[in-house]
């Protein structure tokens, strides 16, 4: 089992982006990278900002790409170019409707589900072999609320569940870094 050499949290850049729902995955890598001290900084050439650092004695790149969401593959596609970092060794972190909020999975390929910043990650990777943390922040109900819903903040009550998920999943971040995927999953997915 190959360690994690990227993580890529999913979102939007800019202010009024910031407490929606469709950012859980900026808000991971935000609170990941506190943890662990990395520092982002913006870097052009990877459309977004980026952080390099060790932890448990493995080489670790997070990104946030700034690109907005539905051309996020831009970002990663560069910087996974740059360093030459296999599909298998990048960790998506994103929103998932399909999940309710408080639940946090993780999970190797797989489709987008109309995930557009999943969409375009797979169309700049090449392949849909990389992992999945799916935040869960649940469904409108109505397709046609989704891009509404995603876009505006978590009612406090969702917000505490996802929060709660968040933290589940930064407990597991160690055994995702060092590949053991496995036991990641054991952990967050009886949680």
């Amino acid at each position: 089992m190959s360690e994690i050499k990227l993580i890529v949290g999913l979102g939007n850049p800019g202010r009024e982006y910031e407490t929606t729902r469709h950012n859980a995955g900026f808000w991971w890598v935000d609170e990941f990278a506190q943890k662990n001290k990395f520092v982002f900084k913006a870097e052009s050439k990877f459309h977004g900002m980026a952080a390099r650092g060790m932890v448990h004695g493995h080489e670790l790149y997070l990104l946030k790409p700034q690109t907005f969401m539905n051309v996020s593959g831009r970002a990663v596609g560069a910087l996974v170019q740059f360093y030459k970092i296999d599909a298998a060794q990048v960790l998506v972190v994103h929103d998932e409707l399909d999940l309710p909020p408080g639940s946090a999975k993780l999970k190797l390929g797989g489709g987008h589900g109309g995930h557009n910043g999943l969409k375009d990650i797979i169309a700049h990777l090449g392949t849909r072999d990389f992992w999945r943390l799916r935040i869960g922040i649940g469904h409108p109900g109505d397709r046609a609320e989704v891009a509404n819903f995603v876009l505006n903040a978590p009612r406090k009550e969702e917000q505490v569940l996802i929060e709660g998920a968040l933290q589940r999943a930064q407990d597991v971040a160690p055994f995702i870094i060092e590949g053991k995927m496995e036991a990641a999953m054991l952990k967050l997915h009886s949680a």
